[in-house]
């Protein structure tokens, strides 16, 4: 499982016009899922996640987490995570899990970061969305559950 995290000012989802999902201050998550995923990569990525120190304390150092400074999650489901364009112009995905397993695994992951933290709004999986954000710092982060 792969999650871009960016930190954000603000971000919201919205699908033909019409927004599914919104925060303020917080992270947005870009969540990729590979084929052999299961729920212990949810859980593990939930968990680093929520705990994940990249928001400034007083000192304007990356010492706070999420949760530390009530924060909202914004997840978005994103196959294309796992797009391999080593071989040619055009991506192959056949890392990517089919949507019979990723949509579950996905609720899964949505289920685990609301246990870990109170706002956690989403897209809607398998739908063309329009994601926009103002990523604070800049700060991305990539992350992986393959240890």
């Amino acid at each position: 499982m792969r999650a871009v995290v960016q930190r954000v000012s603000r971000a919201r989802v919205t699908i033909e016009g019409e927004t599914v999902g919104e925060i303020g201050n917080g992270l947005v998550v870009l969540l990729g899922i590979a084929r052999d995923d299961t729920k212990d990569d949810a859980d593990y990525l939930a968990a680093k996640i929520a705990a994940l120190r990249i928001f400034d304390d007083a000192e304007g150092r990356m010492n706070l987490s999420v949760k530390d400074v009530n924060g909202g999650l914004l997840v978005v489901s994103q196959f294309t995570l796992y797009g391999d364009a080593r071989r040619g112009l055009r991506p192959s995905w056949s890392d990517a899990a089919p949507p019979e397993v990723a949509e579950p695994l996905y609720e899964y992951f949505v289920e685990s970061s609301r246990k870990l933290l109170g706002q956690v709004e989403t897209g809607s999986f398998r739908k063309m969305m329009q994601v926009e954000l103002v990523n604070d710092g800049p700060v991305t982060i990539l992350l992986d559950s393959a240890r």
